[in-house]
C-alpha cells in the first residue's frame, strides 16, 4: 500500500482543563483551510455544549473509529479527525484505519452555545489522556468547548509544541471521495425510537470471527428492525454488524436511531447509522463488507476520466464558501451548468476531499482537506489502465455511439450504452460487479474517446 506522511503541528496537547465557570475542553487544532487562506492554527469556536454528556461520548464513538481496523485489526490506524465549521454547525469526522467505515459528528446550532461558528476545516488533536479525560464528563456540569486557541494564546505560544506525522495510505484518501458518492444514493429506510434503537443495537455482536463473516440484511417490522437472510424489498444491508460498536458509546443520550441505504439489489450494499442525540447527530458509514474498504468502490471514476467535469469543477470550486447545504439547482444558475454536470463536478471535487455528504439532510457539504483530485486519479488503478488504453489506441467507436469495441492484448471487449445511458462491458469485472463497483476500464477508456470524438475538453489531448 502506497504511503504518504501527514504531519500535525498543534501547540498544544487537546485536554479537558479546570476553568471557573466549570471544566473547558480546549480541541487544538493544526493546519487548517479558511476563507482567508491557509492558517497554521485555526479557531472555530468558543462557547458551551448545551449537552456536555452526550458530546463527550460521541466525539469519543468519533476518535474510537479514528484509531480502529476493522479488518486485520491487529494492525492500527493513528489518524487524527477532521473538523469542518459549516458557520451553522460543527462536523467531526474519521475514517477508519481500514477504510470500511466512515464516522461524522454534526454538532448543530441548538447543541452549540456561544461565539459565532467560523467557516474552515482542519484537523484535531485527539490524544489518550484526552479521551480519559472524556469519559468523565458528567450530565450535570457545563462543558466550555474551544475548537482552536484564540489569538492570545497563539501569541504566547512560541511555535508548535506538539507535533506527529503519520502515514496516509492512499485508500484512505480515495475513501474520503467515495463515501459521498456512495451515500448520495441512500434513502431513509427506517427510524426507531430510543427505546428500541438501544434494544437493537445492544443485540449486535461486537467481537470478530465468525460474525465478521456474518453479512446480512435487516428490515423494518414495526417499531423495530428484523434480521432477514436475504435482500427483500424494503431490506437495509448490515455488513460486518461488529462495526457498529463505537455507537455503544452514545447508546444512553440516544433519542431515535435512523438507517439509511439504496434500494435492495442482489448483493451486499453500505448502508448508514445514524443515532440522533440532543443537538447533534452521530452517523456511521459501513462499507459493503467488512474486508471491502470504500477506496476501491469506483464511484468517483467516471468524473475523474472526462475533461468536462474537471473544466466544470474549477468553475463550481469558486462558487463553494464552507455552505453546510449545498444547493444544486442554485449552482446550476450560478454557474450556468446543468444540474447534472454540477453533481460531476461535486463529485471529482469530492476526490479532493472538498465535498462531503449528509445523508439527514440528503444535501452535500462543503469541506477542505489537503488532498488534489490529480493525485487521486493518477494513483487509481483502473483510471490508470484506461488511460494508456486510450494511448494505445485501443477503442473504436461504432457507427452511432451506442456500442464500442476495446482490443486488449488478444481480446475484444465490447461496451454498450442503451438509451437511458446505462453502461455495460463484455468483461470479467463487469460480470462479477455489474456496475456496483463503478465502471471498468474499457468503459472509462471508451468514455474518454468519446467525449474527444464529440469536441469535448479532452479533445486535444
Amino acid at each position: 500500500m502506497t504511503q504518504a506522511a501527514h504531519a500535525y503541528a498543534y501547540l498544544r496537547p487537546s485536554a479537558v482543563l479546570d476553568g471557573a465557570d466549570g471544566p473547558r475542553l480546549a480541541l487544538e487544532t493544526s493546519g487548517g483551510t479558511t476563507p482567508l487562506g491557509a492558517v497554521a492554527n485555526p479557531r472555530f469556536f468558543a462557547g458551551f455544549l448545551t449537552d456536555p454528556a452526550p458530546a463527550a461520548a460521541a466525539l469519543l464513538a468519533v476518535a474510537d473509529v479514528a484509531a480502529a481496523r476493522y479488518y486485520q485489526p491487529q494492525l492500527r490506524a493513528s489518524l487524527d479527525p477532521v473538523v469542518t465549521a459549516n458557520g451553522d454547525r460543527l462536523r467531526f469526522e474519521s475514517f477508519s484505519g481500514c477504510c470500511g467505515v466512515y464516522a461524522r459528528l454534526d454538532v448543530l446550532r441548538d447543541g452549540l452555545d456561544g461565539d459565532d461558528i467560523g467557516h474552515g476545516t482542519t484537523n484535531v488533536d485527539v490524544n489518550n489522556p484526552l479521551r480519559e479525560a472524556l469519559t468523565r464528563i458528567g450530565p450535570a456540569e457545563p462543558l466550555h468547548l474551544a475548537v482552536g486557541p484564540d489569538a492570545l494564546e497563539v501569541t504566547v505560544l512560541d511555535g508548535p509544541v506538539v507535533e506527529k506525522k503519520v502515514p496516509l495510505p492512499e485508500r484512505w484518501v480515495r475513501g474520503f471521495a467515495e463515501t459521498q458518492v456512495t451515500a448520495a444514493a441512500f434513502d431513509l429506510r427506517a427510524e426507531l425510537p430510543a427505546a428500541e434503537a438501544v434494544r437493537f443495537l445492544r443485540s449486535l455482536p461486537r467481537g470478530g470471527g465468525r460474525a465478521r463473516a456474518a453479512a446480512g440484511w435487516v428490515v423494518p417490522a414495526g417499531r423495530t428492525l428484523r434480521p432477514t437472510t436475504r435482500p427483500v424489498p424494503g431490506a437495509v444491508c448490515l455488513p460486518g454488524p461488529e462495526r457498529l460498536a463505537a455507537l455503544q458509546r452514545v447508546l444512553r443520550h440516544a433519542l431515535a436511531l435512523r438507517v439509511y441505504g439504496p434500494v435492495a439489489g442482489d448483493g451486499p450494499a453500505a448502508s448508514a447509522w445514524e443515532v440522533v442525540l440532543p443537538g447533534m447527530r452521530l452517523t456511521l458509514t459501513l462499507s459493503p463488507d467488512a474486508s471491502r474498504g470504500f477506496s476501491g468502490e469506483g464511484g468517483v471514476l467516471g468524473a475523474l476520466a472526462t475533461g468536462a467535469a474537471e473544466q466544470d469543477a474549477e468553475l463550481v470550486a469558486v462558487l463553494l464558501a464552507w455552505e453546510p447545504r449545498i444547493d444544486v439547482a442554485e449552482l446550476a444558475e450560478q454557474s450556468g451548468l446543468t444540474p447534472a454536470r454540477v453533481r460531476a463536478a461535486l463529485t471529482r471535487l469530492g476526490t479532493a476531499g472538498q465535498i462531503g455528504y449528509d445523508t439527514a439532510e440528503a444535501a452535500y457539504f462543503h469541506r477542505q482537506l489537503p488532498y488534489d483530485a490529480d493525485r487521486a486519479e493518477a494513483r487509481n488503478p483502473r483510471l490508470r489502465a484506461a488511460h494508456a488504453l486510450v494511448a494505445a489506441g485501443a477503442v473504436r467507436l461504432a457507427a452511432g455511439g451506442a456500442l464500442a469495441e476495446v482490443t486488449v492484448d488478444d481480446h475484444l471487449q465490447r461496451v454498450r450504452t442503451d438509451e437511458a445511458g446505462r453502461v455495460s462491458c463484455t468483461c470479467l469485472w463487469w460480470a462479477k460487479y455489474r456496475g456496483g463497483r463503478g465502471p471498468c476500464k474499457h468503459a472509462l477508456a471508451v468514455a474518454v474517446v468519446r467525449e474527444r470524438a464529440l469536441g469535448g475538453p479532452g479533445a486535444s489531448a
